[in-house]
């Protein structure tokens, strides 16, 4: 089974790339899938690529109910906080 998980973009970088916010943990990923993205957007990553935009709500949804599983280590209130972000 693959997981995929929604991912907030707080740098981009040359070549196609970003740093996104992971529930607290930064990572380097690929946009190369996925055009327009910006700071702030929220996209789903799978094995360091994004491959796609996710609207707000949807992110902060997927977050809430990832906290809830206690997928999402020291991140309890990530929905809440996500729908806080820009």
């Amino acid at each position: 089974m693959c997981l995929a998980i929604p991912a907030r973009i707080v740098e981009t970088l040359p070549d196609d790339e970003a740093l996104v916010d992971l529930g607290g943990v930064r990572k380097r990923i690929s946009l190369a899938l996925v055009e327009d993205c910006t700071v702030g957007d929220y996209v789903i990553v799978h094995v360091g690529y994004a491959l796609n935009r996710l609207d707000p709500d949807e992110a902060a949804r997927t977050l809430a109910l990832f906290a809830e599983a206690g997928l999402l280590a020291g991140d309890d209130d990530a929905g809440t906080d996500a729908e806080a972000r820009p």
